[in-house]
């Protein structure tokens, strides 16, 4: 897919990756970048061509709001998710796991539904799902969040098969530790974001379906076979 003159959606847009996808796509000569967040102000707008979006993934009603402003779209980066962080069985309860569930899985579903008919109206396109190194290897500490992100890797490929027919790439970005607030708190090496757009874009303009974005990532993806 070429990215010049491209219309592209990028969920969660406001900081960290989201923010890296939108000067990515700006960089790459995209005609229009609608930059959703839940909070729209917050989006800081360097150029013309980048259009705050008001989105909250979990809202049926926002998501339908978006596929009808933005039916021009032909990229859609479904990028925004929550960690909520904590143990699968000694949590206080259900609540941070059904959130990062209702974000992560659902929220990025729902996205792909709305968007799906807008991507065949527009002659296919591509649609990125941001994924986790964490859908294959589980980490006590991010129990929930593990189990949210493997339910959308294997939403990932089941829409891929969907929208093959209609000629729809669809891509899965699996990473480790972004140099963004969400890994803050980790002291492991990171990957800069902008690394993590970049390898994903590329990936669209070449037709690829898996990014597997760095080391970590690519140690744990090749021993899964063991």
């Amino acid at each position: 897919m070429d990215l010049t003159g491209s219309t592209a959606l990028v969920t969660g847009a406001n900081r960290g990756l989201g923010r890296a996808f939108t000067a990515a796509l700006l960089a790459r000569g995209a005609r229009t970048v609608y930059a959703a967040a839940r909070a729209p102000e917050t989006v800081e707008v360097t150029d013309p061509r980048l259009v705050p979006v008001r989105l909250d993934i979990t809202d049926p009603e926002q998501v339908a709001a978006a596929a009808g402003l933005c039916s021009d779209t032909t990229l859609l980066v479904n990028n925004a998710g929550i960690l909520r962080g904590g143990s699968l069985l000694t949590a206080p309860g259900l609540e941070d796991a059904r959130a990062e569930m209702e974000t992560n899985h659902f929220g990025t579903l729902a996205m792909c539904r709305a968007f799906a008919p807008v991507l065949r109206k527009n002659g296919g396109g591509a649609l990125v799902n941001m994924l986790s190194v964490l859908a294959w290897h589980s980490l006590p500490q991010a129990g929930s969040y593990g189990v949210s992100k493997a339910a959308a890797w294997s939403m990932t490929r089941a829409i891929r098969e969907e929208l093959r027919e209609q000629g729809t790439l669809v891509v899965a970005t699996h990473a480790a530790f972004i140099d963004t607030e969400m890994a803050a708190g980790v002291a492991q090496p990171k990957t800069g974001p902008a690394d993590v757009a970049a390898q994903t874009l590329d990936a669209v303009e070449a037709g690829r379906e898996e990014v597997l974005a760095d080391e970590i990532t690519r140690r744990v993806k090749a021993g899964l076979a063991g």
